[in-house]
């Protein structure tokens, strides 16, 4: 199915800023179709009602959060629902699961909304509930069906959940019902949002509910499983959640990148307990690979360490899946697949002045910028493509196959990663401590 010209707008407004576009993606992936299988037997999986994981491996620029974002296109396209969470050192420190969870609930998307899914999905799983009522022969207008679907929610929880879920989330839930059916929307939203780990719900309508505080860290992935089963309860094959920049871990504090690293662990250890659900974290070869990363936590550097074979061979099953950096070959048909999606009229004219020969100039002084480096500049060099196309279409009279010195515009302000790149540095500052390692924590010590 082609993109529409919102999605074209999308992708290439996205490119202009340096950033992955959320959809339009499968336009011009290109030399991934191996990766794409791995996730497609992923989502087989979890279809199937297995827990599963997965951790992408590459370097700068190989396209990390790329293939993560075409996992979660894919998936929402599977009827799965999804959750896109990055890594970050002010608002999300990963050893706190209460942090996790609201930043996980907050993303959920389906393919018919895009953010803060979780009313809706409540608001799916309720019409089900009754709709099975009525074909079993329940009568919607008598007084009692309410109660009816009301129980019925809470029978399926149960059902659902086996009793591992917080008594709190399934009376929250049958209380939102309620509200929403005494037309009290105000309430049901701001219970709603207390359930999504909102710290800022006044304490009369957490009364409401029989509740006080909020969803704290030990019990946060209690409350997960709670989402994932209304999830699959509301109609959904089942959860993605993408964790990524996971390598974000490895600039945080001593203790707190130990504690991040027994989070991961945890997860990975529960996730055949969660089923129909698919974690997906992306990381540098330094996060997965150092003491100072995973390679500093035996167990989980035992449990998903990466092998190959003589000569680079390795397989894509296993739980790190690695993504190869972009070569010139690979860049100009991304390229080419981009300048054939350019929304605009003239397509000829557009064809015919960012010709193949004009592209390959372009990706000799992108990559020239970072020694030469072509497997780090695909995000550079896309912002100069689309650069280049505007630049041709704005400019009847530009043409820079006209001019055999013609020579792309500089390239623009790179980030601080690809300073330290440039640099021969590491994404991060060593300390005398990376290579002692981390303890192994409880989950009560998390």
């Amino acid at each position: 199915m082609g993109l529409t010209q919102r999605d074209l707008q999308h992708v290439f407004e996205r490119l202009r800023s340096g950033v992955v576009p959320e959809r339009g993606l499968e336009a011009f992936a290109v030399g991934i179709d191996p990766q794409r299988a791995e996730i497609q037997r992923l989502l087989s999986l979890a279809r199937q009602g297995e827990g599963v994981f997965k951790f992408l491996r590459g370097g700068y620029g190989c396209g990390k959060t790329f293939m993560a974002r075409i996992a979660a296109i894919e998936a929402q396209a599977q009827g799965f629902a999804t959750s896109f969470v990055v890594v970050s050192d002010n608002d999300l420190h990963f050893h706190r699961f209460d942090e996790l969870y609201r930043r996980v609930v907050q993303e959920l998307a389906t393919a018919s909304c895009p953010r803060g899914a979780l009313g809706d999905i409540v608001d799916r799983w309720i019409a089900r509930v009754e709709e099975a009522l009525v074909a079993g022969g329940a009568d919607e207008s008598a007084p009692d069906f309410d109660a009816r679907v009301a129980k019925r929610m809470e029978e399926d929880l149960a059902s659902a959940m086996k009793d591992q879920a917080p008594e709190d989330f399934a009376r929250v839930l049958r209380v939102v019902f309620e509200l929403k059916q005494a037309r009290r929307v105000a309430e049901a939203s701001a219970l709603l949002a207390w359930l999504a780990g909102s710290q800022n719900v006044a304490a009369p309508v957490k009364k409401l509910a029989g509740v006080k505080g909020e969803v704290t860290s030990h019990v946060a992935l209690d409350y997960l499983r709670g989402i994932l089963c209304v999830v699959k309860a509301a109609g959904y094959a089942g959860l993605v959640i993408v964790i990524d920049e996971a390598e974000t871990i490895l600039r945080m504090r001593q203790d707190v990148r130990g504690k991040s690293l027994n989070g991961i662990r945890q997860i990975c250890d529960l996730a055949s307990s969660y089923p129909g659900l698919l974690w997906i974290f992306t990381g540098t070869p330094d996060f997965f690979d150092t003491k100072r990363g995973v390679a500093g936590l035996e167990p989980l550097h035992g449990r998903i360490k990466f092998t190959s074979y003589e000569g680079g061979t390795a397989s894509l099953r296993q739980p790190q899946m690695r993504l190869k950096p972009f070569d010139r070959a690979r860049l100009k048909e991304v390229a080419l697949k981009l300048r054939g999606l350019y929304p605009h009229g003239e397509r000829l004219q557009l064809e015919s002045r960012a010709k193949p020969e004009v592209i390959d100039r372009l990706i000799e002084r992108v990559s020239a910028g970072f020694a030469g480096d072509v497997g780090v500049v695909p995000r550079q060099f896309l912002r100069q493509l689309v650069d280049l196309l505007d630049t041709i279409v704005e400019n009847p009279e530009f043409d820079p196959t006209a001019d055999p010195a013609f020579a792309p515009a500089p390239v623009k302000e790179p980030n601080e990663t690809e300073l330290r790149l440039v640099d021969g540095k590491k994404e991060y500052d060593p300390e005398p401590d990376d290579e002692r390692g981390y303890p192994v924590l409880a989950p009560v010590e998390i």
